[in-house]
């Protein structure tokens, strides 16, 4: 079968295409004919050895699947072969066949297509996890999403108006607050590209108050990092909650007094983590996202696909924030 490995760290260019031996499925495993693999910011980080994992080389990039259960193992049970579903590996799913632990994949509604189902667990589950588990978001609070149109902004977007709350969506170009707009914000600003001094950043937090409210944010989920975290602590409510999602901006550092002169929380999103240390909430959680998807809340958005041999330039685009929604690569038999 066709893989996409990184043999070296690096960057997408370092990524080749090979032929490897398909995977046999072990006892309580199944085999995974891959149609989809969702492209999420840690595919950038694991190929260069700065992601919190490292797996031993070669390996595969691609956290999250979508496909058909093609064999099962022995003591399988409720999985049977044919059926559609998606996993969530962590990397390793850019093959053409992947072997899964059968208790960790999830059924594909018949309504969903694979280019949907790659692209819903990681965004939406990270996203659902940190506003409803970490921020415990209410309805009728402000929602501050940076990076609105990109995956797990997106997907913050469109939840926090599911869960009731006022969304305003901060991006770096207009066609992107249009899109996060789209998605159902209710306000969206253009903040600055690039790094900025103390100046621009109190013109920045100007503007993430006039757009939140005269209080400012209940809850801001950052997904850029940089210099934006400062602006949208300083902009933040009394008893606000600051997310801590990702840093594709750089790794910000917060000026601690506000947050004892607000009485605002800084909490850290470790999706993955909190998968692992409690699988019944997991489990929880995405039946909740597949009710959501169902009555129509939400509808994962896939900007654009890529065919496997060209994997390392859907990693690229995404590395280089342009994406609106999701990039997905898609696998033909």
């Amino acid at each position: 079968m066709r893989a996409v490995l990184s043999k070296t760290p690096g960057g997408p260019e370092t990524l080749v295409v090979e032929d490897v031996l398909d995977p046999t499925p072990k006892a309580g495993e199944v085999i995974i004919e891959v149609k989809a693999v969702g492209i999420n910011y840690p595919d950038t980080l694991i190929i260069e050895d700065k992601y919190q994992f490292r797996p031993e080389r070669p390996f595969s990039p691609g956290a999250e699947v979508a496909g058909v259960v093609e064999a099962v193992g022995e003591g399988v049970k409720g999985v049977r072969k044919g059926d559609r579903v998606i996993a969530v590996p962590g990397w390793g799913g850019l093959v053409e066949r992947l072997a899964v632990r059968a208790e960790t994949v999830i059924p594909i509604p018949d309504a969903m297509s694979f280019e949907e189902a790659a692209a819903l667990i990681m965004t939406y589950g990270t996203s659902y996890y940190a506003l409803k588990d970490r921020a415990q978001l209410k309805a009728g609070e402000t929602l501050l999403v940076l990076g609105a149109a990109g995956g797990v902004g997106a997907a913050a977007v469109e939840l926090g108006k599911a869960m009731g709350a006022k969304v305003v969506a901060a991006a770096s170009t207009n066609d992107k607050v249009e899109f996060a707009l789209e998605l159902g914000a209710d306000n969206g600003l253009i903040y600055p590209s690039g790094p900025m001094d103390k100046a621009a950043q109190k013109e920045l937090s100007g503007e993430f108050k006039l757009a939140t409210g005269r209080d400012g944010a209940d809850v801001v989920y950052d997904a850029v990092g940089g210099d934006y975290a400062d602006p949208a602590l300083r902009a933040m409510d009394w008893n606000g909650r600051y997310l801590v999602v990702g840093f594709p901006a750089g790794i910000p550092s917060l000026p601690l007094n506000l947050t004892l002169l607000k009485s605002v929380s800084v909490i850290g999103v470790f999706w993955g983590a909190a998968v692992m240390r409690d699988p019944k909430a997991h489990a929880a959680n995405m039946a909740e996202l597949m009710q959501m998807y169902a009555d129509g809340k939400i509808r994962p958005r896939v900007s654009k696909t890529f065919p496997l041999e060209k994997a390392g330039e859907a990693i690229k685009a995404l590395g280089e924030r342009q994406a609106l929604g999701k990039i997905v690569v898609t696998i033909e038999s």
